[in-house]
């Protein structure tokens, strides 16, 4: 069969740059892989977009390609064995691109990542809030339990340190391996170092040689104002330690806040029922009003209802976070007495007597009149 253009094969432009290429065999090598594509014709399809990338990528034998075509490696033009078609793949290395692509699979160069510096692990408490404590920010003081960095051996697990003599510091051993697609170089993670490079004479007994220990600390949280539940706080770098000199991860501290007797909150607003008397909803009064930052005096009009919103601007919560300052909503309810003396009773009949009523009553007792005939 005769040979597809390697240009083709990749899906790139004669002029591409090397990154391009790179970028497209990539792609190629992840839908084509064998062990992961369910195509048909996956496993030729493979091999044809390695021999492509094994040229191009190489610049000399993608100037000898550019000049010739395939007849560059025919017949010994390319110096040496037949592998797929003429090209000789022996000692090409596909390592780098096969860790980037499959997360350091082995059998085709996964390399070992065991010796790079990792981050350690994040971690996540919860922590209960009074209203105030949330609306006002607090300090308190938690204790964790987290893995930290040994202090003894200063996280290297032992003492008496030297290089590796069986990967010399690389944290990996390298080996050819000759598989359908060629013979390729592998790499997998040294035993003797467990993928460090570095091999101690003495053995940290605190940490057991791990370079971590588990470990209860104390830490003070400032709590900023107007959290809510939920919401988390980050402390950088509080969680446990990292491997390999790696920073340690993250705390987060989720907040549970407990409900308020009289105030109920709506984000960084404060929702406020108030109570007044029959007498104040009809005549208006002055009423003292109780914020989150004091005592304010709110004119209510006469003719109030219950259901009425009266705005009082930035009372509501001053949130650190957002750098907003919410409302407060006073919400009227007007109270009906359960029980009043003869005195009372006598003074709200001779009201209701006088005739004291309203067009919205009168339009509702005209329409059962109506509705009666």
């Amino acid at each position: 069969m005769e040979k597809r253009d390697y240009y083709e094969v990749l899906g790139v432009e004669k002029s591409a740059s090397q990154d391009e290429i790179k970028s497209a065999f990539r792609k190629l090598a992840k839908k084509y892989h064998p062990d992961v594509s369910k195509e048909e014709d996956a496993e030729s399809k493979f091999k044809e977009v390695q021999e492509a990338y094994a040229v191009l990528s190489d610049e000399e034998k993608r100037r000898q390609y550019d000049q010739f075509g395939h007849a560059a490696f025919q017949g010994g033009g390319a110096g040496g064995a037949s592998g797929f078609g003429g090209f000789d793949f022996s000692g090409f290395d596909y390592g780098d691109i096969f860790d980037n692509i499959f997360g350091g699979m082995g059998g085709f160069g996964g390399g070992s990542r065991a010796n790079r510096p990792t981050k350690g692990n994040d971690s996540l408490i919860r922590m209960k809030l009074s209203f105030e404590e949330a609306v006002y920010g607090t300090k308190r003081d938690i204790s964790i339990d987290i893995i930290d960095k040994c202090e003894e051996c200063h996280g290297k697990g032992g003492f008496d340190e030297s290089t590796c003599d069986k990967c010399h510091g690389s944290g990996t051993i390298t080996s050819e391996q000759r598989t359908i697609f060629g013979s390729f170089l592998s790499k997998s993670t040294c035993t003797n170092c467990n993928g460090t490079g570095k091999t101690y004479k003495n053995k940290c007994k605190h940490c057991n040689g791990s370079g971590r220990i588990k470990t209860k600390k104390t830490l003070e949280v400032k709590v900023p104002a107007g959290v809510d539940n939920g919401n988390r706080l980050r402390l950088s770098g509080k969680g446990s330690a990292g491997t390999n000199g790696g920073p340690n991860g993250d705390l987060y501290i989720e907040f549970t806040v407990s409900d308020h007797k009289f105030y109920v909150r709506d984000g960084d607003d404060i929702y406020l029922e108030t109570p007044i008397t029959i007498a104040e909803a009809i005549l208006g009064t002055k009423k003292e009003i109780p914020t989150l930052f004091g005592n304010v005096v709110l004119t209510i009009p006469e003719g109030s209802e219950s259901g009425d919103k009266h705005r009082i601007k930035g009372k509501g919560i001053q949130n650190d976070s957002t750098h907003r300052k919410g409302d407060m909503y006073i919400v009227l309810k007007v109270v009906t007495p359960k029980k009043i003396s003869k005195e009372q009773k006598k003074l709200i009949e001779a009201l209701r007597d006088t005739g004291l009523i309203d067009s919205e009553i009168k339009s509702f007792n005209q329409f059962v009149t109506d509705n009666d005939k």
